[in-house]
């Protein structure tokens, strides 16, 4: 994922709830959601072998997006879909499974990883400090670290807050983060980008010749029962059409 604004512990019917855009190559090869052979609900992407965000029916989930910092050179050997691959298949807590990436930092390029067993979730980045217990709230992460007041992120945010109470859908998360508005230079980090590029990616739906963008946007929902809904939409180039899949499952 690119963007990402959670609801952790907030509503009491739906202790979480996400809704996130994925920003990548178009000719990057990857399947659509479904459910692994492992058990997993997750895409897939199919030059990595892992997944940008994956749930598993035991109640874990897991979802990574890319720091951007350009100023270094770009050398993991290992893919960073591997991280919440790896999460969801083991049955390790959130918080000893990050502690152990500690060690392997400098073998991935920038990340920030979200891990959860259901109940607790925690957050850590090679880029930042140990991990994090994320507490209830709304909370936005893009390709700096968690809640840094990037403009798109504290509009995710918003967008979140903004959702009313009552009967919400998965449809109603994937509206979300869809603005172009761009930004400028003096309201945006410094990732080692060029300025144009940098005011491009300023947006929360990007297209930038001649082949990257946001691929694809999410919406998940989990009751207080663990009911989980699950829904992809993946774009066309021209935004104009677009393909669905959903998936539910009780743990």
């Amino acid at each position: 994922m690119c963007l990402v604004a959670f609801s952790w512990k907030v509503n009491p019917e739906y202790p979480l709830l996400i809704s996130a855009n994925r920003d990548e190559f178009f000719d990057r090869p990857s399947a659509p959601l479904h459910q692994w052979e492992n058990g997993i609900f997750a895409g897939k992407d199919l030059k990595g072998g892992g997944t940008w965000m994956g749930f598993h029916p035991d109640g874990r989930w897991a979802l990574v997006t890319n720091f951007r910092d350009f100023t270094k050179k770009q050398n993991g050997i290992i893919s960073r879909g591997k991280l919440v691959l790896d999460f969801l298949v083991t049955n390790i807590s959130p918080q000893d499974y990050l502690d152990q990436l500690m060690a392997y930092r400098d073998q991935f390029d920038g990340y920030n990883l979200l891990a959860s067993d259901g109940d607790q979730l925690f957050y850590y980045s090679n880029y930042g400090k140990d991990p994090v217990e994320i507490p209830p709230g709304i909370h936005g992460l893009s390709n700096g670290l968690i809640n840094d007041p990037w403009p798109k992120t504290e509009l995710a945010k918003i967008q979140l807050q903004g959702l009313e109470s009552g009967n919400i859908s998965p449809d109603q998360l994937i509206q979300f983060l869809k603005s172009t508005e761009t930004h400028s230079l003096d309201k945006l980090p410094k990732t080692g980008v060029s300025p144009e590029m940098e005011i491009q990616l300023s947006a929360q739906l990007i297209r930038m010749e001649p082949n990257y963008g946001t691929v694809s946007a999410a919406g998940v929902l989990r009751d207080k029962t663990g009911f989980t809904q699950f829904k992809e939409r993946s774009f066309d180039w021209d935004f104009q059409s677009y393909h669905d899949k959903s998936i539910s499952f009780q743990p």
